[in-house]
């Protein structure tokens, strides 16, 4: 049985020894301790969790795991790690609780340099590289106390970084099993200038577990100047799953990122997703799907930063809801000065399933710059009964029906996903929430 050890600036300590670390490691997470004990757990006194109470949630009853085993701990559903893309993933890493079950790097994307392994395996291998990168430049652990929180207590995660001038010969793909209650990984992601990869990064754990789980992760996309990350995260934690997320992408110079989110699982997530575009010719685009149902609630704030002039952004997210579910989107896009002739876009599009369930879309712009094109949108509907009756009226079957129209409201973002796999996967679980 794994030791268990509450959260104190001891259990860093520990924590950091068992797992072997450098000197510069733990202090890093020393110092995400100061701050998370610094700071008092979020309210709904503070705008970010205006709308999220997560009063209920018992941070205290978690713990750390110093000897965490994904041995044990039931079989890992063959799924998770499956063909998603149409070309064959050259690697694949599956961790269960943040230790790794399955490791697979092909010959060719070794011989181009690429570097695709477990984090704990990149800090010790790779020092130098993920030290520039870790908790420095995208995610920082003073952005609050569940940042804190993972910074000082981060365990398992994956590690892809793609040479200069390199585009990775295949597909990577990476998936966390989650059945120890208490997860902290880690995801960072850095291309090189001019290199080019793909990436699908899944979450998962049993359908109904016993009693809160905690997941407090951290994703990090750094893409270099002139570099093509295609990046999709696929969630879909049980039903007593409580996620605490920051997620953040920075682009350089005439780079791109196409961000994919899907979220349809957990009791309750709060995400923190930025896109931040820090030279002309930067390009995001961040696209996502929610389905809430029973007590479930998703908060997602989004924010699009158009650090520097001739920047692009785009965002769509959609989602539905049934059984009194809820769902927050809170989105920004802000323009510093100088950042001119910028285009930036970002639409929320809520269909509700029943008259009990509530979507929040809250829109903004913060414009500190004359010569910009920017625009929102938010909808929140019911499914049209008109278009139920006429598919009705030419035989097919009520739940058919009703099927065909949500599958219809989803279609305009599944289209900006480039992988049919991940399509597949995404729509086959949204059915599945239908019943």
């Amino acid at each position: 049985m794994a030791e268990l050890l509450p959260f104190s600036r001891d259990a860093v300590v520990q924590l950091s020894a068992s797992l072997n670390e450098p000197q510069w490691m733990l202090d890093l997470r020393l110092e995400a301790w100061e701050i998370f004990a610094s700071l008092p757990i979020p309210t709904t006194q503070q705008e970010a969790w205006r709308r999220t109470d997560i009063r209920r949630f018992k941070l205290d009853s978690f713990g750390v795991s110093l000897n965490g085993n994904g041995a044990g701990n039931g079989a890992v559903p063959s799924y998770l790690g499956e063909q998603l893309t149409d070309d064959a993933a050259g690697g694949v890493l599956v961790e269960v609780n943040g230790i790794v079950s399955e490791y697979i790097l092909s010959d060719e994307l070794q011989a181009q340099g690429v570097i695709f392994t477990d984090m704990h395996t990149a800090v010790r291998e790779h020092g130098e590289l993920v030290r520039r990168y870790f908790m420095t430049q995208a995610v920082r652990a003073d952005e609050g106390k569940f940042a804190a929180l993972h910074g000082a207590f981060w365990r398992g995660g994956v590690f892809l970084y793609v040479p200069r001038n390199v585009v990775a010969a295949a597909p990577l793909h990476s998936a966390l099993w989650a059945t120890s209650g208490r997860t902290f990984t880690h995801t960072l992601v850095v291309l090189d200038t001019n290199s080019e990869a793909t990436f699908i990064d899944e979450y998962a754990s049993p359908a109904k577990g016993e009693g809160q789980a905690l997941h407090n992760g951290a994703i990090e996309l750094i893409v270099g100047d002139g570099a093509n990350l295609r990046y999709a995260s696929l969630q879909d934690f049980g039903s007593n799953v409580w996620q605490f997320n920051h997620e953040s992408g920075r682009v350089g110079r005439d780079g791109k990122l196409d961000w994919i989110t899907s979220v349809m699982g957990t009791r309750l997530t709060k995400a923190f997703q930025t896109s931040e575009l820090d030279a002309p010719g930067a390009w995001a685009r961040m696209s996502g799907i929610f389905f809430t149902n029973g007590r479930q609630h998703v908060d997602l704030d989004t924010q699009q930063n158009h650090n520097a002039a001739d920047t692009t952004s785009d965002l769509l997210y959609k989602g539905a809801l049934k059984d009194g579910s809820r769902s927050v989107w809170q989105g920004m896009i802000k323009a510093l000065p100088g950042s001119q002739r910028i285009d930036g876009f970002q639409a929320n599009r809520n269909l509700m399933l029943d008259k009990t369930s509530r979507a929040d879309s809250i829109p903004g712009l913060e414009i500190q710059a004359d010569d910009v094109r920017c625009t929102h949108a938010s909808t929140i509907g019911k499914l049209d009964q008109e278009e139920i009756f006429y598919l009705m009226s030419r035989g097919i079957p009520r739940p058919d029906a009703t099927r065909m129209v949500i599958q219809g409201f989803f279609d305009p973002v599944m289209q900006r996903i480039p992988f049919e796999g991940v399509r597949t996967r995404i729509f086959d679980r949204i059915l599945e929430k239908i019943g």
